[in-house]
């Protein structure tokens, strides 16, 4: 689950020794004192390299975010990973998660590849069925206290606390509210009819876009960055990596599924989700963005959210939304 206040400026001092040490400490590795930033919305992640020119990945999670039962969910689901030889990274050192001056952490070996472009009917196959085999691991254990891909349960709460925290800006609060109010309904009406017998629901990546998965020199496919991990219907997995709405995408969905389902099954009518996960994830950025939105990292990458501008762009965006939702 969300820890709910975030910590003010929470990496400020988060230091080069502090990094290194911490990274040494945990891990054993001897590092060359090189140290690499890699851009990451959230948490703060950064590539080190060993005296034997090995590579690594340390993130450095934000406090306020995660609890550690959530934290050690999220390690857990990589491990059944490994265990059904999926390609993710795993974590080093004695325990996953590390600490440090009051940072939790962990360390990685770095994974080279490339983005994996989808350009052909086999590369549709492939990502579907890369997805099929994490989310066979997936439906092994739960993941108790991680986010639950609901619409009730999630989307109306953050909802919610855009609103009554006045993070929407005055004068558009009226015309956010009826558009989000009208839309969190579809969506509520859209799961209840796609419901089904429940059985593609269980631990899922969360936040599985085109950029999360890379092709290796092999040719293998990998997938990274399970930070976003949550217990939600298949279809959340599958939906980012269409090339537009569901009506104009069908085809490519269809070819994802033939390859999902050489190793997981898959609740058809779920698919008419995808709009309505659409919506959720609109609401589910503006909610992580408001979190951050006292952060002057945020605020230097982010100029003008927040203002006026911002909102009516937000929600007009919504309203277009609005009209794919049945």
């Amino acid at each position: 689950m969300h820890i709910s206040e975030p910590a003010p400026d929470s990496f400020e001092s988060l230091d080069p020794d502090t990094i290194l040490n911490a990274v040494e400490h945990h891990t054993g590795l001897f590092l060359d004192g090189s140290l690499t930033p890699f851009n990451s919305y959230i948490n703060r992640v950064y590539g080190v390299t060993d005296e034997e020119g090995n590579r690594y990945v340390v993130k450095f999670y934000r406090n306020y975010r995660w609890s550690d039962e959530a934290l050690a969910d999220e390690h857990i689901f990589l491990n059944d990973c490994t265990n059904f030889e999926i390609p993710v990274p795993i974590t080093l050192g004695e325990s996953p998660v590390g600490r440090s001056g009051g940072f939790r952490f962990s360390v990685f070996p770095r994974i080279s590849g490339r983005t994996f472009d989808i350009e052909s009917d086999e590369d549709w196959i492939r990502s579907g069925a890369l997805i099929g085999r994490v989310h066979a691991a997936g439906r092994l254990k739960k993941a108790p206290h991680r986010t639950l891909c609901d619409p009730e349960h999630t989307t109306g709460q953050y909802i919610n606390r855009l609103i009554a925290e006045k993070i929407v800006h005055p004068d558009c609060l009226s015309e956010f509210s009826a558009v989000c109010t009208e839309s969190l309904e579809r969506a509520k009406r859209a799961y209840r009819a796609c419901a089904g017998s429940g059985a593609d629901w269980g631990r899922i990546h969360g936040d599985c876009h085109r950029g999360n998965i890379l092709r290796k020199s092999d040719g293998t496919l990998t997938i990274l960055d399970f930070d976003d991990m949550m217990t939600g219907p298949a279809i959340q997995d599958l939906w980012l990596l269409l090339p537009g709405h569901l009506e104009d995408s069908r085809r490519e969905l269809n070819l994802m599924l033939e390859g999902y389902e050489e190793f997981c099954s898959f609740d058809r009518p779920s698919a008419e989700l995808v709009e309505s996960l659409r919506f959720m994830r609109q609401i589910y950025f503006l909610n992580w963005c408001a979190l951050q939105r006292n952060d002057p990292l945020f605020a230097e990458r982010n100029p003008g959210w927040g203002e006026k501008a911002f909102w009516i762009r937000e929600t007009g965006d919504l309203e277009t939304q609005l009209d794919f939702l049945a």
